[in-house]
């Protein structure tokens, strides 16, 4: 069963006529592929939840029930949780542009964005509160000032911490479907 999730579409790989080179504007779609920290972490977080469920297996074959389902509620939701990992990042469509974090989901209509750029300043390193100099993708809207807006992406993030093309050709992407829905 593909995942569609965890990789972006191959449209990006091949140099294409138009910036935007999708059969279908209005499907949401995350324009990078998830980066190795993100993949390597959730992989780490499946593994928790294959020993939970084979714990919640063990239980069940030792005549406790209640317990065995309770672990194995709790092996599911790690499965959710780590899912979730995959998912996150930003995603765009013709409607707009989408955050999606690990507990919300943020949309934002392209008639409220007035620009988004690269720019320099101080990001969080894998999301810790330690900060270092690097590169961010920022999100200027109407309804809100710029310093309230938290970056859409950053050099030091799970997705393009050590892989300053892939941020660039990620940043790139994003800023061409800004500037194709008419926002600059």
């Amino acid at each position: 069963m593909p995942l569609s999730f965890l990789t972006a579409d191959r449209a990006f790989d091949s140099v294409a006529e138009s910036a935007l080179p999708y059969d279908d504007p209005d499907r949401w779609r995350r324009p990078y592929r998830p980066g190795p920290w993100r993949v390597g972490l959730a992989a780490l977080v499946l593994l928790l939840a294959s020993v939970a469920l084979f714990t919640a297996v063990l239980i069940a074959l030792t005549g406790a029930p209640a317990t065995a389902g309770a672990v194995l509620g709790v092996g599911l939701v790690i499965i959710v949780g780590a899912l979730r990992l995959l998912r996150m990042g930003v995603w765009v469509s013709r409607r707009g542009l989408r955050r999606t974090g690990l507990l919300v989901t943020r949309t934002v209509p392209w008639a409220r964005v007035v620009s988004v750029r690269t720019v320099q300043q101080p990001v969080r390193w894998l999301g810790l509160p330690r900060t270092v100099q690097g590169q961010a993708l920022a999100l200027v809207r109407k309804d809100r000032r710029p310093e309230d807006t938290p970056p859409l992406l950053t050099t030091h993030g799970l997705d393009f911490l050590g892989r300053p093309l892939a941020f660039d050709r990620a940043a790139d992407a994003v800023e061409a479907w800004a500037a194709e829905n008419g926002r600059g």
